[in-house]
């Protein structure tokens, strides 16, 4: 069962234990939070473990506040909340954005990997520097990282409708699709040994943001054809993920020829 948001008709909440254990098993790509009524056992905390397995947060509430969620509905003491926007097929955002490799050799687009950016709304501020930026779309991780939420599409100013975002199981393998569709992946990287300002930006481009403690992991940093670093001139050892992100679109985008 289903609590449907008014604006778009599209599925806010499954609740009831055998419909969210069917949502986690069928398809994470959109599930944001697990509710659970506080004091549960059994099977609920069975869903519980099944959740964190796939890396999405869960939230014991007072039976009230389920209640309040999805009005009428018998949850039996569980929701789980889908996001608000439908997510791009990865395939298809990329046919889309170029079909060929001429097309991409041609149209020179860029594309940002997020690896596991934490904060919803580091997400928010992302997206919105990606559309200002011309970027044609956003990949993000389906397990361990803040999936697009309320927040994030505020935080976004409502740009998030603005560009294709695609929420997928293994980054390292979008890493290996997208060069071989022609993209040469940019890391950002505090340590990288190529400036921003030495980069030749006027290329088709993946850009990986790391997460904003840890970075990118081993194997994305490996992938990469560049590591990037955005010059300091004070005492900051670090900018946040999402100054970053923006601060190194901008740069691409304005190092290219009209």
């Amino acid at each position: 069962m289903s609590s449907l948001d008014s604006e778009n008709q599209v599925p806010r909440f499954i609740a009831g234990r055998n419909p969210v254990r069917e949502q986690l098993e069928k398809d994470v790509s959109r599930a944001e939070k697990l509710f659970i009524q506080k004091g549960a056992t059994g099977k609920l905390m069975g869903l519980q473990k099944l959740a964190h397995e796939f890396g999405i947060p869960t939230q014991f509430v007072p039976t009230g506040k389920l209640n309040s969620l999805v009005p009428g509905v018998n949850h039996q003491g569980v929701l789980l909340a889908l996001s608000s926007i439908e997510y791009a097929d990865v395939d298809e955002m990329l046919s889309g954005i170029a079909a060929t490799m001429d097309d991409v050799i041609a149209k020179k687009p860029i594309v940002v990997v997020l690896d596991h950016i934490q904060d919803t709304y580091n997400l928010g501020a992302i997206i919105r520097s990606c559309v200002a930026a011309g970027a044609e779309g956003v990949i993000i991780p389906d397990r361990g990282a803040a999936p697009v939420t309320a927040a994030t599409i505020k935080t976004s100013a409502g740009t998030a409708s603005e560009i294709p975002i695609a929420r997928v199981g293994n980054l390292s393998q979008v890493i290996d699709q997208l060069k071989e569709r022609g993209y040469w992946i940019v890391g950002a990287e505090g340590s990288g040994s190529t400036s921003m300002f030495e980069m030749d930006w006027d290329r088709p481009l993946g850009i990986v943001i790391g997460s904003e403690e840890k970075g990118m992991g081993r194997l994305m940093r490996e992938s990469c054809d560049y590591l990037v670093r955005i010059p300091m001139r004070g005492k900051a050892e670090s900018l946040n993920a999402s100054v970053a992100a923006g601060i190194l679109l901008f740069q691409a985008s304005l190092g290219r020829p009209e």
